[in-house]
C-alpha cells in the first residue's frame, strides 16, 4: 500500500494475460482475508504438573551434560 493505492503484481507465468488473473486472485484473496471475522481469543491456562515436570527434569539433563563438558575442579 503506498499512498492509498494497494498494488498486487504477479510475473509467475509468461504470458501478461495470465499474470494479470493471477495478480486478480490474488487481490481478491487478499481482501477476503481482511474482512474475515477474527477468530476466538485463546483463553490462557496454566501448564499442566506433568508438563512441568517435564520440562524441568530436561533442563536437569541438559545442565549435566553441559556440567560433563566442564574442565574439572580441583
Amino acid at each position: 500500500m503506498a499512498g492509498g493505492v494497494l498494488t498486487v503484481a504477479a510475473s509467475e507465468h509468461r504470458a501478461q494475460l495470465r499474470n494479470r488473473d493471477a495478480a486478480r486472485t490474488r487481490l481478491a484473496a487478499l481482501v477476503a482475508e481482511a474482512l474475515a471475522p477474527p477468530g476466538p481469543r485463546r483463553r490462557a491456562t496454566r501448564p499442566t504438573r506433568g508438563s512441568v515436570q517435564r520440562r524441568l527434569d530436561a533442563k536437569k539433563q541438559r545442565s549435566g551434560t553441559k556440567r560433563l563438558r566442564r574442565p574439572p575442579q580441583d
